[in-house]
């Protein structure tokens, strides 16, 4: 009788369930489909890669709730604030670019910093050694394999595109000769010195003749560069970003060690997938 009512129980929530029913339980935690939906339409994956994003990151906050792992508010502050002073910044001033190059709203962004903040606690948690430094030899490897990352040009020439729409940005983007009466459009010549940081390294990584991304820019409106030139390129050399090529090598390491630590945990979880959306 019991176990009648438990199911008839689980069965009445699975389809009563709000914003669009249960679509995976991964320890009894559901995963909504709207969740699975919004998942698709912010990072661009069908359903069933959708899926195994959100049930990693449910795996992710079940085990940080297991150990008992937490992040208060005085972190993440200390995090926003060190990120700032990272890029030369105030805090204030790191918000307002972030709200402008990525898009992300204060709250947005101390959500993400929280979830890294949490990776790292959980690392500590199951990593059954310290972690080594890389070697001199790990980073010059890793130097010559990412050359780019540490090349930069003085300026760029670029024209910049500015619409109240986004979509009609990319509608620009997608047929460059197309005219289209709400964009106007500029070139201009952008000293990487002097422009925000973040964009400066979005702007580095978009290829001469291409568009950068579609970014906010922060007036209610959207924007895209084309890049024309990048001029005297410069590359740094080895030792000046030897701390920068140490924390991307201990970076890649730990989300290795993690990564494996959940392939291991999903294959043991009790994880049942209800439907999907179509």
């Amino acid at each position: 009788m019991r176990l009648f009512t438990l199911s008839v129980a689980l069965a009445s929530y699975l389809w009563s369930a709000p914003i669009g029913g249960v679509a995976v339980l991964v320890k009894n935690s559901p995963i909504t489909l709207y969740e699975v939906q919004q998942e698709m339409k912010l990072s661009g994956t069908d359903a069933k890669q959708s899926v195994d994003s959100l049930i990693r990151k449910k795996l992710e906050q079940l085990e940080a709730s297991e150990k008992k792992i937490t992040v208060n508010s005085a972190e993440i502050d200390d995090e926003l604030t060190r990120m700032a002073a990272q890029n030369n910044l105030s805090k204030e001033q790191f918000l307002n670019a972030m709200q402008t190059v990525r898009g992300l709203s204060e709250k947005d962004l101390r959500a993400k910093i929280e979830e890294s903040i949490k990776g790292q606690k959980l690392y500590s948690a199951i990593a059954f050694s310290k972690m080594a430094q890389p070697t001199a030899e790990e980073e010059a490897e890793y130097y010559q394999l990412h050359l780019d990352e540490f090349s930069r040009p003085e300026s760029f020439d670029v024209t910049t595109y500015i619409s109240p729409s986004q979509e009609a940005l990319a509608a620009k983007i997608a047929d460059p000769m197309r005219h289209i009466e709400i964009i106007q459009s500029k070139e201009e010549s952008l000293p990487y010195a002097k422009i925000n940081p973040q964009l400066a390294q979005i702007l580095n990584k978009t290829a001469i003749g291409s568009f950068s991304p579609i970014l906010p820019n922060g007036k209610n409106a959207f924007m895209s560069f084309y890049i024309r030139e990048k001029n005297n390129v410069i590359t740094e050399n080895l030792e000046s970003v030897r701390p920068q090529i140490s924390n991307a090598i201990i970076g890649e390491k730990r989300n290795q060690v993690l990564n494996d630590y959940f392939t291991r945990l999903r294959l043991s979880a009790d994880i049942k997938v209800i439907r999907l959306p179509e």
